[in-house]
């Protein structure tokens, strides 16, 4: 696979779970990855791809810091001199009832899920402007489609990225850069480790095909936005889920 060869992939919350595939997926599929999160943590990540013969970055990047993203952009910049994929993915969640949820639960969500998006795109959209070419692709959920309680703070955030999604993509789209989300459903992460069988199975039967999705589905999704197949889609939402939202 090389439908990304050649082009500079800049992606969040590269360390675990769906970002870790993502990460994954676009080096194998030719892409120079930087691979962002918090400390080294993606470190192991890069040393897989490395080992596999794809090329790919450590970029310790602390998503609400403006500082530190513009840094790391700046960087990126003078290594590569292109910046041609960005995935929003860094994500946390502080589940909580909204009567009794905290005010930092619900900034702290809002901050890495949707203001980090913000900053992020804003600092590699000059780059993308002048090259006249870009793929910004953001990770929403379920959750900001449908709503869930206890996770008022993480559908906010998760469906602020897709109003967010939209309006970019109308201001940019005659430079020739697409925006678009993609929206997992329940997927197989360290986020569903600790559901317990019962809940697992009333999840599992609320999803038409039945099954929890896998990091690699998403990815695969975000390697297609990022790829010259979809250059006619922009300011889309694709649904990774199974059903369970439609």
């Amino acid at each position: 696979m090389s439908r990304l060869s050649g082009l500079v992939a800049l992606i969040t919350g590269a360390s675990r779970g769906i970002g870790k595939a993502i990460t994954l997926r676009c080096a194998a599929e030719g892409a120079t990855v930087i691979a962002c999160a918090r400390e080294r943590n993606a470190e192991p990540v890069v040393n897989e791809i490395l080992a596999a013969g794809g090329v790919a970055e450590v970029c310790t990047m602390e998503v609400t810091d403006p500082e530190s993203v513009g840094e790391a952009v700046r960087t990126t910049l003078e290594q590569f001199h292109a910046i041609d994929i960005l995935v929003n993915n860094a994500g946390i969640v502080r589940d909580q009832l909204l009567m009794r949820m905290k005010p930092d639960e619900w900034d702290a969500v809002l901050a890495t899920n949707l203001t980090a998006a913000f900053t992020c795109t804003q600092a590699v959209l000059r780059p993308m402007l002048k090259q006249r070419r870009g793929r910004i692709i953001s990770i929403s959920s379920v959750v900001g489609q449908s709503g869930n309680p206890g996770q008022a703070n993480y559908a906010a955030s998760k469906a602020g990225l897709i109003g967010f999604t939209k309006a970019l993509a109308r201001e940019v789209a005659s430079r020739g850069i697409t925006v678009n989300t993609v929206s997992p459903g329940m997927i197989e992460t360290g986020m569903t480790d600790g559901l317990e069988d019962k809940a697992r199975e009333t999840l599992a039967g609320q999803i038409p095909l039945g099954r929890f999705g896998a990091p690699e589905d998403v990815a695969a999704a975000v390697c297609f936005l990022a790829s010259d197949e979809a250059s006619y889609i922009t300011g889309q939402v694709l649904s990774v889920n199974g059903g369970m939202y439609m």
